[in-house]
């Protein structure tokens, strides 16, 4: 039913202008390439905090450069941002009627910019902003100091308005949405109406000016005037390759280790992976292991003296004096009582209140 549905919806759509699956499958693309990049470097941080502690602290940052870097490059190659060029979508001015420019002739320099921004800088200052509520409603839950200053009431004001804010903020994307699935509406999403651009699919003309552009440039001989410029751009079209032939695999990659590392997840694994609980020991009865063992509590096993320093083994939980069980382990490497192997790390000196 939902390959029918988005057979339809496609083959109802007009000519060159994508469905709305497609347009919010880029979106969604789009989307899950911060929470999977945070994800793996959170990993990294929390094993190796002394080389990527920093670079977590500064992830924000570190990933508008990243994203600056690559929408950039897509927009002035492929008139479309990595996500759209992904699907197979490209940019085109919104009062640009009849036959489109090539893919490859890049927008006009006012569409690429206000694409740019909108591609990159709101998703950071939205990400921003909701750090700085979540935040500000710690502090206000944690707070014992009654809000006095102006300031305090100013935030409280503010954190009483955002998700009214935030709610006009979804629902004017959905509204935009639900225009396009309707074709009331040329964009399916704001921003796009705000950088004056609309999305159409790639003609087949666009697909082949695309890959003479990649031949083209891969047999160019660039002057000696121009191999400083050529090295700068073979290495950011490199770097904007890697993240785009690469991230499609780590964004499954890594909602797979989200769902190996869940809670639900972990029930399970423990169930498969615990160890079964060790018989007893098999060569010594009872009657012998009674006689090992003295009648009071207090008396170590070895010594039949009262307990001095007393400490367990790991490895069979009985207690002796620490003098005896650490020359009995040394020399046999075992337990006294129970044979199980035992090293001097199975060691583990108790302490009573009363010490």
């Amino acid at each position: 039913m939902a390959e029918r549905g988005a057979h339809l919806t496609a083959a109802a759509a007009p000519a060159g202008r994508p469905s709305a699956f497609e347009a919010v499958a880029q979106d969604s693309l789009a989307a899950a390439l911060n929470p999977a990049l945070r994800h793996l470097l959170r990993v990294l941080a929390e094993s190796n905090p002394g080389r990527f502690g920093s670079l977590w602290h500064w992830f924000d940052e570190a990933y508008v450069l990243l994203d600056l870097l690559l929408q950039h490059h897509y927009l002035g190659s492929c008139s479309a941002s990595f996500s759209e060029n992904f699907y197979s979508l490209k940019r085109v001015p919104t009062a640009e009627r009849g036959p489109h420019a090539p893919a490859t002739a890049g927008l006009p320099r006012r569409h690429h910019w206000k694409s740019l921004i909108l591609l990159v800088l709101v998703p950071y200052l939205k990400g921003k902003l909701e750090k700085l509520v979540s935040s500000l409603r710690e502090e206000d839950e944690y707070s014992i100091h009654p809000p006095s200053s102006s300031w305090k009431r100013f935030y409280r004001a503010f954190l009483a308005a955002y998700p009214f804010v935030n709610m006009a903020w979804e629902g004017w994307f959905l509204v935009q949405q639900l225009c396009y699935i309707l074709g009331k509406a040329q964009h399916h999403s704001p921003l796009l109406r705000l950088a004056g651009v609309r999305l159409v699919r790639l003609t087949a003309e666009d697909i082949q000016a695309l890959e003479k552009k990649v031949g083209a440039t891969s047999s160019q001989t660039p002057g000696i005037k121009t191999q400083v410029q050529s090295a700068v751009r073979k290495a950011l079209g490199g770097i904007a390759f890697s993240l785009s032939t690469g991230l499609s695999v780590s964004v499954f990659f890594l909602q797979f280790l989200d769902w190996w590392y869940s809670s639900e997840n972990q029930e399970t694994i423990k169930s498969l992976t615990a160890l079964p609980t060790p018989p007893p020991p098999v060569h010594l009865d009872h009657e012998a292991g009674s006689a090992l063992l003295p009648k009071l509590k207090t008396v170590c096993p070895l010594c039949r003296k009262i307990r001095v320093n007393a400490t367990a083994l790991s490895t069979s939980g009985f207690v002796f004096c620490y003098r005896c069980v650490y020359s009995y382990v040394k020399t046999h490497q075992r337990c006294p009582i129970t044979g199980y192997a035992t090293e001097l790390q199975h060691l583990v000196k108790l302490y009573s209140p009363e010490s």
